[in-house]
C-alpha cells in the first residue's frame, strides 16, 4: 500500500497572499486517514485560509494541495464530493426542527432514503429526543452538534471543522468534543482549526502549530512535549480547575470529587 493511499490530505508548499498581506508561506503538512489533525494558532495565523483552500473556496498562489487523491485545482468538483465544511457559527435553520433540518440537507445532495439517514444521525448525536422541536429551542451545544450532524449527511471522507466550539459554554465544548472523537472512531478523517490549547490537546493524533503563515512545528503532543527540555519537578497541592468546578457544580458527571468531598488532587510541575 503506497503513502498517497493512507493519507487523507496532502499539503505541500501552500502560498497565499492577499496584496501585499502574505498570510501562508509555504504550509507543509498530512494527515493520516481517519485521525484527527488540530490546526493550531493564533487569529489571523491564517487557519481559515488553509481550511478555504483544501475546501476549493480559495485558490492558492503556489503549492500543492490534495483532497483523498485528488487535486483542489485540478480536481474540484472531486474534492467537493469528498469533503463537508463546518465554519465558525452553526448554519442551521432555526426555525425547522431538528429533523427537517437534515431532511432538507438530505434533498439537497439529492439522497434517497432521508429518513432514515435523519434519523442515524438524530441517533449518532443524542438528539433523537429533541428532533421534532424547534431548533430556535436548541442549545449552542445542540446547534453545533446538528450542525456537524447535517455535515455528514452524504457521509464525506473528510470534515473540516473551523473553530467548532467557538463561543460554547463549557458543557456545551464537551459535547462537542465526545461528537468528534465518534467521528474519528467511525472514520472519518478530521482537520481541526482551533486557537484553544486545551481542544487539541484533548481531540488531535498530530497537532500543526501554524504561526506567521509557516507551520513551525508537527507532531503528536508527546513528540511536541518533547521539544521542550525535562522539567525540574516539585510536589504542590492542585486545586480544581474553574471548568471541573462548573461541571461538578451543574451535575453533568463530567467532575470528580474525592471521597471527602474535595476535588484538590497532587500533580507535578515544573519548577
Amino acid at each position: 500500500m503506497t503513502a498517497q493511499v493512507l493519507e487523507a490530505l496532502h499539503v505541500e508548499g501552500l502560498e497565499k497572499s492577499y496584496g501585499e498581506l502574505r498570510v501562508l508561506r509555504g504550509v507543509d503538512f498530512t494527515v493520516a486517514r481517519g485521525s484527527i489533525f488540530a490546526l493550531l494558532g493564533s487569529n489571523g495565523a491564517g487557519k481559515t485560509t488553509v481550511v478555504k483552500i483544501l475546501s476549493t473556496l480559495l485558490k492558492p498562489d503556489a503549492g500543492i494541495a490534495i483532497v483523498v487523491g485528488h487535486d483542489v485545482l485540478g480536481e474540484p468538483t472531486r474534492v467537493r464530493e469528498s469533503i463537508s465544511l463546518t465554519g465558525q457559527f452553526a448554519a442551521v435553520d432555526e426555525i425547522l426542527t431538528g429533523r427537517e433540518n437534515l431532511l432538507l440537507m438530505a434533498r439537497l445532495w439529492h439522497l434517497k432514503d432521508r429518513d432514515r439517514l435523519a434519523d442515524d444521525l438524530l441517533r449518532r448525536f443524542q438528539l433523537t429526543d429533541a428532533a421534532d422541536r424547534r431548533v430556535g429551542t436548541y442549545s449552542g451545544g445542540m446547534r453545533r452538534r446538528l450542525d456537524i450532524a447535517m455535515s455528514l449527511i452524504a457521509d464525506p471522507p473528510v470534515l473540516f471543522l473551523d473553530e467548532p466550539t467557538t463561543g460554547l459554554d463549557p458543557e456545551a465544548r464537551l459535547e462537542v468534543w465526545a461528537s468528534i472523537r465518534e467521528l474519528a472512531r467511525q472514520g472519518t478523517t478530521v482537520l481541526l482549526t482551533t486557537q484553544y490549547l486545551d481542544e487539541a490537546e484533548q481531540l488531535a493524533d498530530r497537532i500543526a502549530i501554524l504561526h506567521e503563515g509557516r507551520i513551525i512545528a508537527n507532531g503528536t503532543l508527546a513528540e511536541l512535549q518533547a521539544l521542550l527540555p525535562s522539567p525540574t519537578v516539585e510536589y504542590v497541592t492542585k486545586e480544581p480547575t474553574l471548568e471541573e468546578v462548573f461541571l461538578a457544580i451543574v451535575g453533568t458527571g463530567h467532575g470528580r470529587a474525592d471521597d471527602d468531598g474535595s476535588d484538590a488532587s497532587v500533580t507535578e510541575v515544573p519548577r
